[in-house]
């Protein structure tokens, strides 16, 4: 009998199931967008409700679609947007709160009273990031701190706070344990973990004086476990009931490892909602002087946990979503390739899209998006090129940060995400970088990284070889820019940045 691996990818837009052959090739695909909540300029928020029932429903529909039942499913891998935060009353099973989205920036004030007289580096030795809106620990503290009888609940020891795959596992593995079932199981992995600010990177464990200083109970936090091996099983009541949840990893580490980035100095870039790259720096973490962070790649089972240099670009191909649902210059996310096709250059407009400050290597939250450059020449088509050129420059940023704090220089640059379809992106990716941008076959690698991570802890695959011989090229893109075309437009795009200061 074939059996494959299913991978639930619960996304920042979106909630997937998608099922893996032993080649690692996609079987089937459901896929279910979600709400986008924005109850104030600045806030984020997802109902948790949600995002548990599109789920679900994905499961069942992707095994529907390959004509699959429950039995043909080895193992279930989870991966998920890092950083979103859901806290949830272990009683009633609901959450008080909607999930607060990574890209939320409403703890800016709390991050600056953490910060103190010590700085926004304050954890960073301990945690490898810096105090900032971003990460998971100060969403939960403002819960904490602006829900009604949130921290009273949190002192008796009620509420559960997990990254979204803790959400998911534990209403996978039974949430409330009604009907005679055991209870979910409460659990995260080191490399969610290592997203909250409150792990330390070197015990990769929580760390008492930071949950302390954050005003956290620890009663809270879920178990820390690797990212490979078997959690619990899928509840009897369900699409995938009885089948053994053996893999977790959030989604760019997940991405880093359907890539195949197994070895120190093996790095990719995942064009999503934002950009993320990814540098493995292997089992020692690497502390970086030019604004990354130090972050676990990975752990499979006991073996020691892989670490990772990363850059975090905030907006990239959520620009193209504001381009289409708030300007409506677009009327879907793939019209924008042939609209910025339809001039040969940016007409000099370069479009910095600071939405919510700048992160990775500048962190500057007080930046605010500008378009800079605006002639009347200018006209829609050059905006459109402008939004896909400023995905392109912010990786040449990163990537330039990376090489400054590893001394690894970049030879082609590993590419994977929704945006990776977009030709025109990666022709000017290449060219503003002066290397090549290599696609796989699969670009489900975010996906692909968690299943394999579950099929590892099951046998579906013996080892990490069975992962390097699936990665295969799909399409390789060339440099082709002039030197000093590509250095005069880097210089520009410098100088559009600069104006994002100081604004908020």
């Amino acid at each position: 009998m074939n059996q494959y691996i299913a991978a639930i990818d619960q996304g920042t837009t979106s909630s997937r199931c998608i099922i893996f052959d032993h080649d690692g090739s996609v079987v089937s695909v459901a896929q279910k967008e979600h709400r986008q909540f924005f109850p104030r300029a600045g806030w984020v928020e997802h109902d948790p409700e949600e995002l548990w029932l599109n789920t679900r429903e994905m499961g069942a529909a992707a095994l529907a679609k390959a004509d699959l039942r429950r039995q043909d499913i080895a193992a279930i891998g989870i991966t998920n947007q890092r950083e979103t935060t859901v806290v949830w009353d272990r009683t009633t099973g609901k959450p008080v709160h909607n999930a607060i989205v990574w890209q939320d920036t409403r703890t800016d004030r709390l991050v600056e009273e953490l910060a103190g007289d010590h700085g926004a580096d304050r954890y960073r030795d301990a945690t490898g990031l810096p105090l900032s809106t971003y990460f998971a620990g100060p969403k939960i503290r403002w819960i904490l701190d602006n829900v009604d009888g949130a921290r009273a609940l949190a002192e008796q020891g009620r509420l559960a706070f997990g990254t979204v795959d803790s959400w998911i596992l534990w209403k996978l593995t039974g949430g409330l344990g009604e009907d005679g079932q055991e209870p979910g199981v409460h659990i995260t992995d080191v490399t969610n973990a290592s997203r909250t600010m409150l792990m330390n990177l070197e015990t990769l464990q929580w760390d008492p004086q930071i949950c302390d200083e954050f005003g956290i109970p620890m009663s809270m936090l879920p178990e820390i476990r690797s990212s490979s091996e078997v959690y619990g099983h899928a509840r009897e009541r369900g699409p995938l009931a009885g089948v053994p949840i053996a893999g977790i990893l959030g989604d760019q580490q997940a991405a880093t490892f359907g890539q195949a980035c197994l070895s120190p100095g093996e790095a990719k870039n995942t064009y999503g909602t934002g950009n993320f790259l990814l540098l493995n720096t292997g089992t020692k973490p690497v502390r970086s002087e030019h604004g990354l962070l130090t972050t676990v790649c990975y752990r499979i089972g006991e073996a020691p946990a892989v670490y990772a240099l990363e850059g975090s670009v905030a907006v990239t191909g959520s620009l193209v979503q504001w381009l289409r649902d708030n300007l409506g210059i677009i009327e879907s996310a793939g019209d924008i390739e042939g609209l910025a096709a339809s001039v040969p250059d940016n007409g000099g407009a370069y479009f910095v899209p600071a939405f919510s400050g700048l992160f990775a290597p500048r962190w500057r939250p007080d930046a605010r998006g500008v378009i800079a450059g605006l002639t009347r020449f200018v006209e829609k088509g050059h905006l459109a090129r402008a939004a896909l050129e400023a995905t392109a420059y912010q990786t040449r940023e990163v990537i330039e940060a990376m090489h400054a704090d590893s001394g690894v220089e970049l030879s082609t640059l590993k590419v994977d995400g929704g945006m990776v379809a977009n030709g025109l992106l990666m022709q000017f990716q290449a060219d503003i970088l002066g290397v090549p941008v290599v696609r796989p076959v699969v670009a489900e690698t975010t996906a692909l990284g968690a299943a394999y991570a579950a099929g590892l802890a099951v046998g579906f695959w013996d080892s990490e070889d069975d992962i390097r011989r699936n990665w295969a090229t799909g399409r390789t893109w060339e440099p082709a820019m002039d030197e000093d075309d590509r250095e005069r437009l880097y210089a520009e795009w410098n100088k559009a940045v600069e104006r994002t200061y100081n604004w908020a």
